[in-house]
């Protein structure tokens, strides 16, 4: 008979993985970074307000979808790398290079400059990423890998709400523009953290032969043969393309609707994107001490429909309702994304992981990338009716998804 476990249990054991020392420093590395970048992008909307106030919410846009395209185009690259050169070399190089990034914000004076680091910036983003993935189910043991991720997921999602806070009240006291020189030291302390630890137990995984090959576009092209070729890999990147278009529903959206639909100030609109952070990282905190299944089914199924079901009666319900619909739609956020990162290691040859991360981490803010004009679209031409809309498409999207690759995931 399994066994039974209460809810300490389940609440402590995503902190064993903490145990393996080399996963430890690469999280607190993770952990320092991540708040260190929420600095950022408060300061960064300061900034772009600064320069321009009337066009600072384009100048925003505009750096969003830089930040999106440099992933979508330099991640399958990355993650052929990951397989053949020094993982911590590339670790650490790359947060040495954003730090001399942010580092110049300060001084910048114009629109243009502002474009050019941040996509030269998340070009060295969409390097680290991919490698950072392929590396922990190479230094964790099996059975605490799920936890382990769970245990990351949650610490982003919960610094995604607390940090923003954090860096505004930093930000009052430093300067709009100093605030960056606080990324810059986040970037050196991760980085002394990743040259603390051995080359070698960052290798773990890569073959001589990988390392051999020069057939990069090849390699990229295998990645994405691979991603897509699991059918178990395929249903959950479907899972994601339909959590996107609910995602998008919630942060492109709330905010007019919080101000023109419930005439509430931004203060309310801060504590509902709270509760959805809440949300997503409780669910990412428990799920790989819930979900012990081999294909993730339930975990994404469940995800994909939560979100859809709890956007669809955002324009109708209380602003207390609404709170409550946003924490369900968290909950979901993480059901529907989390489990891809476990099944690309569980589905895919270590030699070969490095590639398929780097795929699957442009396919996946590609879906976003689609999802962000749909979400404008229906916010600007149906203003009152723009969630149930998009809570329908969420729920068609799902069943789709579910025919389709109904077979390849059993």
């Amino acid at each position: 008979m399994p066994e039974k476990r209460n809810i300490i249990q389940i609440l402590t054991e995503p902190f064993k993985a903490l145990q393996n020392k080399i996963f430890a420093k690469l999280y607190m590395a993770q952990t320092v970074s991540l708040l260190g970048d929420a600095f950022s992008w408060v300061g960064l909307a300061l900034l772009a307000y600064q320069i321009d106030k009337g066009r600072s919410p384009v100048i925003l846009a505009t750096a969003l979808t830089l930040r999106v395209t440099a992933f979508i185009v330099f991640s399958p690259f990355a993650g052929v790398l990951a397989d053949k050169v020094d993982r911590k070399k590339i670790l650490y190089v790359t947060h040495f290079i954003r730090m001399a990034i942010i580092c110049c914000l300060p001084f910048i004076n114009s629109e243009w400059q502002i474009y050019v680091l941040v996509f030269l910036l998340n070009v060295f983003n969409a390097f680290f990423t991919p490698t950072y993935r392929a590396v922990i189910p190479q230094i964790i043991e099996g059975k605490y890998f799920r936890e382990a991720v769970g245990l990351s997921t949650a610490t982003f999602q919960l610094l995604g709400v607390l940090g923003p806070a954090l860096a505004g009240i930093v930000a009052v006291w430093l300067g709009a523009r100093q605030i960056f020189f606080l990324d810059g030291a986040s970037f050196i302390i991760a980085a002394l953290l990743i040259l603390s630890i051995p080359g070698d137990e960052l290798q773990k995984g890569v073959t001589a032969e990988a390392q051999k090959s020069t057939d990069i576009w090849g390699n990229v092209i295998k990645g994405i043969r691979l991603l897509f070729g699991n059918g178990t890999l395929r249903f959950a990147l479907a899972i994601e393309f339909v959590s996107a278009i609910a995602g998008a529903m919630i942060l492109v959206n709330t905010i007019s609707h919080i101000k023109n639909g419930l005439v509430l100030d931004d203060k309310y609109y801060g504590w509902v994107m709270a509760i959805f952070g809440i949300g997503a990282a409780v669910s990412a905190f428990v799920l790989g001490s819930l979900d012990k299944s081999k294909t993730r089914s339930v975990s994404l199924i469940s995800g994909a429909f939560l979100l859809g079901l709890s956007i669809c009666f955002a324009n109708y319900v209380s602003y207390g309702v609404l709170m409550a619909l946003w924490l369900f739609a968290g909950l979901g956020q993480s059901l529907a994304e989390m489990p891809s990162e476990t099944l690309i290691a569980e589905n895919i040859a270590s030699q070969d992981q490095g590639k398929v991360y780097g795929s699957h981490f442009a396919f996946s803010h590609l879906w976003w990338a689609v999802a962000y004009p749909i979400a404008g679209f229906l916010g600007t031409d149906f203003p009152k009716k723009e969630f149930l809309y998009g809570g329908v498409l969420t729920l068609v999207l799902g069943i789709v998804a579910l025919i389709m690759f109904k077979k390849s995931k059993d």
